[in-house]
């Protein structure tokens, strides 16, 4: 289970954008995402890369589960079109999910991704950012408690100048150090805690279970 850490807002999708949903609701043939939206969004079996018999949905996702999905359309209804279906889309396990502003998501990623780039090089942790103001943090607990802190220092000073200084300043004064009281490399204390889990590699789709049975109809 991934924890979820809310720190602000409300999200208006727009076609494209990469999101974090939580599933709320698990049905025949889809799962419903809460992504921050006005609306839930379903995220139909065949918008994933698993070959899915109908009803097994529930042995795929369950209630609690964290994805990343892609906006594929936004109905006149305000229905949501999602998908898992795409490079960096998928199941995320473990890790945290701290929710932002989505107005200063631009600010998180930085130009260019200097200041993600900053963050996950300054505490060894993995990031993945929805534009729905959903970042998943993945390292050990004390790095994540620092991009936490960091996130919401961005989400309270995004609007002013300086920030990129002020969260440098912010990173280096609660790093680690050794023995002669110099910082240590986030980096290393990362690959001595966990070395099977590369920093660079996103989440991906969670490989599926064996499913037997014939394949129902399709959802009207």
């Amino acid at each position: 289970m991934v924890s979820v850490i809310p720190l602000a807002g409300r999200y208006i999708p727009k076609a494209d954008d990469v999101v974090i949903g939580t599933v709320t609701d698990v049905q025949g043939t889809f799962w419903l995402l809460d992504i921050g939206a006005p609306r839930w969004a379903p995220l139909h079996m065949t918008g994933t890369p698993w070959k899915i018999d109908y009803g097994e949905t529930e042995r795929y996702l369950h209630v609690g589960d964290s994805v990343v999905v892609q906006v594929e359309s936004i109905e006149n209804t305000g229905r949501i079109g999602v998908t898992m279906n795409g490079e960096g889309l998928g199941k995320v396990e473990g890790g945290t999910i701290v929710t932002v502003s989505p107005a200063k998501v631009p600010r998180i990623i930085g130009r260019g991704g200097s200041m993600i780039q900053t963050i996950q090089r300054m505490t060894g942790c993995r990031l993945v950012v929805g534009q729905n103001g959903r970042v998943y943090v993945d390292g050990p607990a004390e790095q994540t408690m620092r991009v936490r802190e960091t996130l919401h220092l961005i989400d309270e000073e995004g609007h002013r100048a300086g920030l990129t200084e002020r969260v440098q300043g912010f990173l280096e004064s609660t790093a680690d150090r050794d023995a002669t009281g110099r910082p240590q490399a986030p980096e290393d204390a990362w690959r001595t805690m966990t070395p099977e889990r590369p920093l660079s590699t996103p989440p991906g789709p969670a490989p599926p279970p064996d499913a037997e049975g014939e394949e129902g109809p399709p959802e009207p």
